[in-house]
């Protein structure tokens, strides 16, 4: 079979024409049973005639008793009659009935019946091709703008859309009940049924070829997957724009028929019907020249045909093309189909007189499918996905057994293990146990003992004849599921101990647990593989909040749906509730994004009469589930005054070693709590850092801050007399704190720096806003000259600001006087010389009246110089004027080469 054969597939045709799958079923069997069509239909006792008719698909839903017939005179088997009467459910609706009339998978065709209708203007036809492409939502006004014109709107174009959206609707409405074009808040939407596009016929096939592929149920699935794919004459509007061929709704559809060829070549080869799956295959191949998962299905397509040197050449043309464009090698799927084709590891296709072999004779009880519901709509998680299907691959060497999905509370793991086990479990014929182990619950903890007599009734042991033994009914646990595939779902696990004895011996069962815990033991010892979940980010989180509360409305309040996933954090149990929120008040989403914003965030992200939906709930049973040492930690945590701490500065806020905060936050980190980032360094996420720091008591906090604040302070002052000792009054005689470090070189105090700058402007800022005034001023004064040479202006300028009001509500003049000054050669440096000129005056005053003489002179020489650029600004303007008519370009100040001139504390 070849690329030539390609022209004879699936896609291409009308889905409306043709035998259909039924009749082509019948056809087949027929022509197995070697009889004529006027045999066979004397034998079944009907007329020639109707046989045709059947077989042509003329007649779509024949009388269970003809199909009895029919199977008696085909000498048909069980399996075989099932599978025709599934092929028969698969059928599409009677010629005619709901037939589509706007169709864009290909170029765009409006139909009246069968005829199509002329659709000349451009206009016309980029507008209806958008809304087509959106619907079921609508187009808004911005992407009907862009669409119909791609190089900028003219100044009427508001007036130009309305007359637009006119005559389209009287195009639609030419005859009988029709698609309608309606205005809503955000655009205009094609109000229509589903099946009035092509696209959404296509969805409908495809959504239902899913579920029965999850029944399992691969015959009607396939059928299905057959039906939807004729739909497809080309890429999604074809003749379209390229603004409008490359709109994101296209390439989802275009995503979408990747899908379900590769669905229905999966399906083909497991019904041992490849030759049915090349010439699909071949069509997308030729659209999509480097998606590896199509040539992969290829190559084992072509190969079961008997096409090996086909086969192989498809992988080589494959890999010389990755290797020129995009230099990298075949994926691990290419590499082990080629190497299938190699070993001859094929399904071979089924010749007419070896009907398939029937399914596995069920159990005495029915299989356990214990999967809950999920939560609607899922998005994102495409990577993570992709990692559990490890769990399904088809190389034995590179297939998972267990795999640990861990994260911190409310981070969507339980959501993830759901959605991928319905998405999968047609890999897992003999069913799927699932149990919550309460790991972090209100309720009591499961034991593994009480899991395990769960798991045998379901496995359809005797409840009287369970084993007492916890150690006997875990080796009948691993005896039933030695033979079988099957699936365990392990959700909410305390530790590795409490799951060791759930996890079968059997290599075709998969478990997938999930933990606030990292379960390293099982890593380690289990050879599980991790998989650890962060929070979703800005898009993912704002897909998640249009899943929740519609795309249109979050369309509408675009910036304030990506406010509201900042302030969620990006956590998707915040999301949802907030989504939920808004759905109940009706709320517009920046009034709710702006109630959500003040210190009480957490009380606001719950769900009213719902106890188990608020983010505080879900942190608390993390919390309670530490050891007391662990609590204290992590409410002292939430206290930093920037994005992080490292060990020795946890050891110095807890007032403990660095070995014994090393260890705690080695706790908190294994319970998600905690994250450890690059360099050995530990934060919060916002909303855990805010439950955090509302646990922590008043004097409690205090005293924390006191700790952290003076260990801030003890080292800020020792890097400066290192690196700048002209500009750092000497050491005051302070006591060191504990966790305290040395600085042996300048690259060490350097180094110290750079990695807490932004912790230490966080610092001063804190500590003059908590009543840690003298500290506050101090440590201002201690940075200024690293962040001076540095040329950090922004944090210079916060960091001087925030010392002035320390030293203001100190009562400090010379604290005050020498704040100023650095806020005047901050906006030096910024070029703002007029701000400057003035600061300089207001520091001069103040260094009078702390009668600070070095203060004084610095003030003055700074406003004299300051007043001499001034002056030769405008005379070298005047002089460039003269000589050409144009000023000179202003000069740029800096710190460099001034900081000497900065007084000691």
């Amino acid at each position: 079979m070849s690329e030539r054969a390609s022209a004879t597939g699936v896609p291409g045709g009308d889905p409306d024409d043709g035998p259909g799958p039924f009749g082509a079923r019948l056809r087949a069997f027929r022509g197995r049973a070697g009889l004529s069509q006027e045999t066979a239909a004397s034998r079944a006792g009907i007329s020639t005639r109707a046989l045709r008719d059947i077989e042509r698909g003329r007649v779509r839903r024949p009388q269970a008793r003809t199909l009895r017939r029919l199977a008696e005179a085909l000498e048909l088997s069980g399996g075989e009659l099932a599978e025709l009467l599934a092929a028969d459910r698969a059928a599409p609706s009677p010629r005619g009935a709901g037939r589509p009339r706007l169709l864009i998978l290909g170029p765009l065709s409006l139909q009246r019946g069968r005829a199509p209708v002329p659709l000349t203007s451009p206009m016309l036809r980029r507008l209806l091709g958008l809304l087509a492409l959106k619907h079921p939502e609508p187009a808004t006004q911005r992407e009907i703008t862009d669409v119909l014109w791609p190089s900028g709107p003219p100044s009427s174009h508001q007036s130009l859309v309305h007359t637009y959206v006119s005559q389209v609707r009287r195009l639609l409405e030419q005859d009988g009940p029709s698609p309608g074009v309606v205005r809503t808040p955000v655009g205009y939407l094609l109000e229509a049924p589903r099946h009035q596009t092509d696209l959404g016929h296509f969805d409908e096939l495809l959504d239902h070829a899913e579920r029965l592929l999850r029944a399992p149920d691969p015959v009607s699935a396939y059928a299905s997957l057959t039906q939807a794919l004729r739909w497809w004459r080309g890429p999604v509007l074809a003749d379209a724009d390229p603004v409008l061929r490359q709109h994101p709704a296209a390439v989802v559809a275009n995503e979408r028929r990747v899908k379900a060829v590769l669905l229905h070549a999966d399906t083909a080869l497991l019904l041992r019907r490849p030759e049915e799956a090349v010439p699909v295959l071949w069509d997308l191949v030729n659209a999509e020249p480097l998606h590896e998962g199509l040539h992969a299905r290829l190559i084992l397509a072509l190969a079961s045909c008997g096409e090996q040197a086909a086969a192989l050449n498809v992988f080589n043309r494959l890999r010389d093309r990755l290797d020129e464009e995009l230099g990298i090698a075949p994926s691990a799927e290419v590499r082990d189909a080629h190497l299938r084709v190699l070993r001859q590891q094929l399904p071979s296709a089924r010749r007419p007189d070896h009907p398939a072999p029937p399914r596995r004779a069920p159990s005495a009880g029915p299989f356990p499918a214990q999967l809950p519901a999920t939560a609607g709509s899922y998005v994102g998680r495409r990577r993570q996905m992709r990692e559990l299907d490890a769990l399904v691959s088809p190389d034995p060497a590179a297939r998972a057994h267990v795999v640990a999905v861990v994260g911190a509370p409310g981070v969507g793991k339980t959501a993830l293990a759901k959605h991928w086990a319905h998405d999968r479990r047609e890999h897992f014929e003999d069913g799927q146990l699932f149990v919550d182990l309460r790991g972090h619950s209100p309720l009591p903890t499961l034991r593994p003992g009480d899991v395990l007599a769960q798991f045998l009734r379901a496995l359809g042991a005797p409840p009287g004849r369970l084993p007492a033994d916890e150690d006997e009914a875990a080796a009948l646990y691993r005896t039933l599921l030695a033979d079988r595939q099957m699936l365990i779902v392990l959700d909410n696990a305390r530790d590795a101990e409490q799951v060791r004895p759930l996890i079968p011996g059997a290599r075709g069962c998969a478990v997938v647990i999930t933990s606030r815990s990292r379960l390293a033991g099982l890593v380690a010892s289990d050879g599980a593989r991790q998989l650890v979940l962060d929070v979703l980010d800005p898009d993912e989180g704002r897909r998640l909040l249009a899943a929740t509360v519609g795309e249109g409305r979050v369309a509408a309040e675009e910036e304030a749906a990506r406010r509201l996933v900042r302030v969620c954090g990006g956590l998707p149990l915040a999301i949802r509730i907030a989504g939920a929120n808004l759905l109940a008040r009706d709320a517009r989403i920046a009034d709710h994004c702006a109630a959500l914003s003040g210190d009480d965030v957490l009380s606001r992200l719950r769900v009213e009469g719902d106890r188990r939906s608020t983010v505080r709930a879900a942190f608390d049973l993390s919390y309670r589930a530490l050891p007391a040492a662990g609590r204290r930690m992590f409410r002292l945590l939430g206290l930093m005054p920037g994005p992080d701490l490292t060990v020795d500065g946890a050891a110095a806020l807890a007032d403990t070693t660095s070995a014994e905060a090393a260890g705690l936050l080695a706790v908190l980190t294994d319970a998600h709590l905690v994250r450890e980032r690059a360099g050995g360094r530990f934060g919060l996420h916002d909303l855990l850092r805010t439950y955090a720091r509302e646990l922590a008591g008043r004097e409690e906090a205090h005293a924390a801050r006191q700790r952290l604040f003076d260990w801030y302070l003890y080292h800020a002052d020792a890097a400066a007399r290192l690196l700048h000792p002209a500009e750092t009054a000497p050491a005051a005689g302070t006591p060191a704190p504990s966790a305290a470090l040395v600085f042996s070189d300048h690259g060490e105090a350097s180094e110290w720096l750079d990695g807490e700058r932004e912790n230490l402007a966080g610092a001063v800022l804190q500590a003059a806003g908590t009543g840690f005034t003298s500290v506050a001023w101090r440590l201002a004064e201690s940075l200024h000259p690293y962040l001076s040479t540095g040329l950090y202006t922004g944090d210079c300028l916060k960091v001087a600001t925030a010392g002035l009001f320390a030293a203001v509500a100190d009562d400090e003049p010379r604290a005050q006087a020498a704040a100023q000054l650095r806020r005047a050669e901050c906006h030096r440096a910024l070029a703002d010389d007029a701000q400057a000129l003035e600061l300089f005056g207001s520091a001069l005053e103040l260094a009078r009246r702390a009668d600070w003489t070095e203060g004084q002179d610095l003030a003055l020489r700074r406003i004299g110089a300051a007043r001499r650029e001034d002056g030769a600004a405008h005379r070298e303007g005047g002089a460039a004027r003269r000589e050409d008519g144009a000023p000179c370009p202003a000069c740029e100040h800096s710190l460099s080469g001034r900081a000497a001139e900065y007084p000691g504390r």
